[in-house]
């Protein structure tokens, strides 16, 4: 098993962050990635439908003889993580604990904020972890901000306050390749002035797509929040089961990189060299049709 690829699934593009992520901790490793792009997002889909959805992606790595998989996708994981792997014969990471427990490890003032889109904030995935680590529950909720693009809401759980805030904006900014001009940094300040007048000094980024936003987000927290960025988390973590597993490849030699979409694949080659820092090289890109 040590030669078999590491199998990576989300519901589109934005989890190429985990695979280049991946790829540059782990440059022997071969990597199998499906992008669900004909069914994307799974964040508005029910949760039995995301756990179906999810079990047939996983299946469909498998079938590719992987040797992990890594659920790349924030609403899949807190949906199917606990049942893929209770049935599944491989280990399975997923992108919400790696993210918390750096957030919980760094944090110094006990004062973490967490971004995301809609769902993976309104699911509290995050947030849960963060209190399982602290073995705490949620002591009071208070909501902030008056209309709905500044709104955000603080939870303490035991010494921590947490802040989270959803930032459905960035996901299309990301992939339009709006990562540094005016609108960029003007919605960065406007999803962000109220945690960082709150003096976190930790932002988990909870989305796949946010890494290529970093840059922006970085220039408007400033030097005193560091930036967990939940795609190097999780590949930190992958590097630590196959370890364990002693699973670690051991060829040397330029690595498989292939990447399956269910739908597009035009459109994701275009958008996906950004998510690769302009490189998809050595990758297949094989489209499954609708």
């Amino acid at each position: 098993m040590n030669s078999a690829p590491i199998g990576i699934f989300d519901s589109g593009i934005g989890g190429l962050t985990v695979l280049r992520e991946t790829a540059k901790l782990l440059p022997d490793e071969d990597i199998i990635y499906l992008g669900d792009t004909a069914r994307v997002p799974y964040g508005s889909k029910s949760r039995e439908t995301v756990i179906r959805y999810s079990f047939e992606d996983a299946n469909f790595l498998v079938k590719h003889g992987i040797k992990l998989l890594v659920v790349a996708c924030n609403t899949a994981t807190g949906y199917a993580l606990g049942e893929l792997k209770k049935r599944l014969p491989i280990p399975v990471v997923g992108v919400i604990e790696p993210g918390a427990k750096n957030a919980v490890k760094t944090t110094k003032t006990k004062r973490i904020g967490i971004i995301g889109t809609e769902g993976t904030i309104k699911s509290n995935s995050y947030v849960n972890e963060i209190m399982r680590l602290a073995g705490r529950e949620a002591i009071t909720i208070t909501e902030h901000g008056e209309k709905r693009f500044d709104r955000y809401f603080e939870i303490r759980t035991g010494a921590f306050v947490i802040f989270t805030k959803a930032c459905p904006l960035f996901v299309p900014m990301a992939e339009e390749g709006w990562t540094d001009n005016e609108v960029t940094r003007l919605t960065v300040e406007t999803y962000l002035r109220g945690i960082k007048d709150e003096g976190v000094d930790v932002l988990l980024l909870g989305c796949t797509h946010y890494p290529l936003l970093e840059d922006a987000i970085g220039r408007f927290m400033g030097k005193a929040t560091t930036l967990i960025d939940s795609a190097s988390a999780t590949a930190v973590e992958v590097e630590k089961v196959l370890a364990e597993k002693g699973l670690l490849s051991d060829k040397k030699g330029e690595a498989m990189k292939k990447i399956f979409v269910t739908d597009s694949p035009e459109r994701f080659l275009n958008v996906g060299r950004r998510f690769l820092g302009g490189n998809l090289k050595g990758a297949e890109l094989v489209s499954l049709g609708n």
